[in-house]
């Protein structure tokens, strides 16, 4: 079987599909990507095939400029954050992605094509030329009517999907680009998301993709210290530049918990200045192989890094930015496996009183270990 993956140019709605590759390569199947080809020449294993798609009407590639459009965005939220995500980037996205993923279509010719949910073109191409298409939910915050408190925000996304599908020439009718009616794979489990939520039999929740990720040589294992609880504080690929606010709060917190808790912090040392010495500082870490050595884990409610923490037992305090993050937040007090915090607002000492509920309170762990199964 050929499976065609249909991508944004972003890491974490990248990475599942990478794992997803890898386990049906490893069945004898051929996988290949189309997207922006530069940015996900990045993201994908050494020698993937990638099939460009994503040229705006100059010529040039989407890609950089769909990543980089977050330096507009980060300091959006609510309405405000959901309207450019729509206007200035998936719309957008979709129109310069179509042409590409009709010719990776005809030179692939797969018998499926997987579309993640911010690649909209994957399922239009699809229907237009009668490829069976599969949805990667990367976020669950979407089958979980987020608008159903706020009707008319939830037209308005709908009216931005109908005039999608309108400006090529589809009438829309019985079928939305976001959810395939064969397939959804739902990278989070029932007990996150919720088990009293009904969903349809197509929507495999399949957990979290562990798969290759590039490597990051040089990360300090001998610092670990193993007479302290361990505590990665991560915002993710894209948020960290709006986190000088919060960095601030998390240095008094390590301050505070520096006789029983070591932070391992992923930011820009530039955002830091001279860290404290018992404060671990990396721009980037090899999460996946440090979550096994952790005792909780700090961040901004990224579905990825919440559902690969769970997925390794740790209790999360989170303090969600925008978009699904706050969904997702939600879903961890819910499930009892963590605390919220206000990231544009916590001061120190909620921080710490934050980390301490989860690292010596037996509840928030226990929560984690809930969904972990």
């Amino acid at each position: 079987m050929r499976v065609l993956f249909a991508v944004p140019p972003l890491a974490g709605h990248v990475n599942p599909t990478v794992a997803v590759g890898a386990e049906l390569a490893a069945r004898g199947h051929e996988v290949a990507w189309t997207g922006p080809a530069s940015a996900l020449a990045d993201l994908l294993p050494a020698r993937s095939r990638i099939l460009p798609a994503g040229e705006g009407e100059d010529g040039r590639e989407i890609g950089g400029a769909y990543a980089g459009l977050h330096e507009r965005w980060r300091d959006l939220r609510g309405v405000g954050a959901l309207r450019f995500l729509w206007e200035e980037a998936l719309v957008p996205l979709a129109r310069a992605m179509v042409p590409g993923v009709t010719r990776a279509v005809h030179a692939f010719e797969p018998d499926l094509l997987v579309a993640d949910q911010q690649a909209l073109a994957g399922p239009l191409v699809a229907r237009r030329l009668g490829v069976p298409w599969a949805t990667s939910a990367s976020t669950s915050a979407e089958l979980t009517r987020p608008f159903a408190d706020f009707p008319r925000v939830g037209e308005w996304v709908s009216g931005q999907v109908g005039g999608l599908l309108a400006e090529f020439g589809d009438d829309g009718e019985g079928w939305d680009p976001r959810f395939s009616e064969r397939l959804v794979l739902v990278f989070s489990t029932p007990e996150l998301v919720g088990r009293d939520a009904d969903f349809p039999a197509h929507f495999a929740f399949v957990g979290p993709a562990f798969g290759a990720r590039p490597t990051l040589p040089g990360f300090p294992w001998q610092r670990l210290d193993p007479a302290r609880k361990r505590v990665l504080v991560s915002l993710g690929t894209l948020n960290q530049e709006a986190g000088g606010r919060f960095y601030r709060s998390v240095l008094g917190a390590a301050e505070r918990l520096a006789d029983e808790a070591q932070l391992i912090l992923a930011a820009p040392a530039s955002l830091i200045g001279d860290p404290p010495r018992h404060l671990l500082l990396q721009e980037r870490v090899p999460q996946l192989e440090l979550l096994p050595h952790l005792d909780a884990v700090v961040c901004h409610g990224g579905h990825n890094t919440v559902c690969e923490s769970l997925a390794h037992g740790l209790p999360l305090v989170v303090a969600p930015i925008r978009d699904d993050q706050p969904i997702v937040a939600r879903q961890v007090v819910e499930a009892g496996a963590g605390v919220r915090v206000r990231f544009g607002r916590t001061r120190p000492e909620e921080l710490r009183d934050a980390l301490t509920a989860v690292l010596d309170d037996p509840g928030p762990r226990r929560g984690a270990r809930r969904i972990q199964g």
